[in-house]
């Protein structure tokens, strides 16, 4: 496992949120709209505009975040996802089982449109995790 990183999600105002995250703690902003993805078709046309993932990068700091909602849809205050990229298959598949362990499997492992093995699990205790493997960047 490489690192944990957090993932905060917003109800639609994530770019705002970031670019004043950035103001706050000096860094760059890196995102990609829903609208410039693969999965545009997959979403209602409102959500064009939305943030897919986005990136805020300074030397000490990786913050990662999106306006998507899982299948309960947005709860303020309760929308925080922690992200491992993991070093192998092996592993990736592992920590999926684990936390699916009496918890609930939301994305289930495959290879996402940017080339990475992703998925995403609740654990029993109601968090999030995406779990990514990139073989690429191993």
């Amino acid at each position: 496992m490489r690192h944990i990183q957090p993932n905060i999600n917003f109800n639609g105002n994530y770019q705002e949120a970031m670019t004043f995250y950035c103001e706050c703690v000096g860094s760059e902003f890196n995102f990609q709209t829903i609208g410039s993805s693969p999965i545009e078709a997959n979403c209602p046309a409102e959500m064009k505009d939305k943030i897919l993932h986005s990136t805020l990068i300074n030397e000490e700091l990786l913050l990662m975040g999106s306006d998507m909602a899982g299948p309960e849809g947005y709860i303020k205050g309760k929308y925080i996802t922690l992200s491992i990229n993991c070093t192998s298959e092996e592993e990736i598949n592992s920590l999926l089982s684990k936390f699916s362990d009496g918890g609930k499997i939301l994305d289930p492992l495959k290879v996402q449109f940017w080339g990475a093995m992703f998925g995403v699990v609740t654990d029993k205790f109601g968090i999030r995790w995406m779990l990514n493997f990139d073989k690429n960047n191993s």
